[in-house]
């Protein structure tokens, strides 16, 4: 029997928001953090909130930016949740709206299997302020927990899904184990699990 799991980063992998966490390199981390509330609120588009947010690290080194993402505080209880996940058989997904800067490095580390983000696109080690890549749309991870569903041949009642916003909503839709961590209420309402406590090795209470 193929079992799924299915992680965000920022704010569920990860204590905190990648992008804001760069922004504070120029200045902007207010700003984009408004930006990032709204949008984890569901009052934003998430593709529109993201590209605009992106635009404005336009000018940052990508070196600076990959040192950055490779010294993020990680969520209380990650690197054990995984590996019990693991033991007990589950293929661990991370899907981000944010980097794979981020996530690409982080899966080393915390054990997931594989990671879908997005790429912030450079020109002679400059940001262009400029992104591209799978997870764009509010309804990416939806989408893309589908396919690996069909890749890997696992049923809508083995698949758990764990965010924290509304871009988070659409792959709930496609898993019967659906938790809301340290969530906002849009993800809540939504959510046959919330965890209101920042250690994801509460999670393993429900599996």
């Amino acid at each position: 029997m193929n079992k799924l799991v299915v992680f965000d980063f920022d704010s569920t992998l990860m204590d905190g928001e990648t992008i804001e966490i760069i922004a504070s390199e120029l200045n902007l981390q207010d700003k984009v953090a408004q930006i990032t509330k709204r949008a984890m609120e569901g009052e934003l588009d998430f593709f529109d909130s993201l590209t605009y947010r992106v635009s404005l690290l336009k000018g940052l080194q990508e070196t600076k930016v990959d040192e950055i993402c490779h010294n993020l505080p990680y969520m209380t209880g990650a690197k054990e949740t995984i590996s019990e996940f693991k033991k007990q058989g589950f293929k661990v997904v991370c899907f981000s709206g944010g980097f794979k800067n981020a996530t690409g490095y982080a899966k080393n580390i915390l054990g997931y299997d594989a990671d879908f983000s997005n790429i912030l696109h450079t020109k002679d080690g400059i940001l262009t302020g400029q992104v591209g890549g799978e997870m764009m749309f509010s309804d990416s991870k939806g989408d893309m927990l589908q396919r690996l569903q069909a890749l890997l041949g696992v049923s809508y009642e083995n698949t758990i899904a764990v965010g924290d916003g509304a871009n988070d909503l659409s792959m709930f839709k496609y898993a019967k184990t659906r938790v809301a961590f340290c969530a906002k209420d849009c993800l809540k309402k939504e959510a046959t699990v919330s965890i209101e406590r920042k250690d994801l090795r509460l999670l393993l209470n429900v599996i």
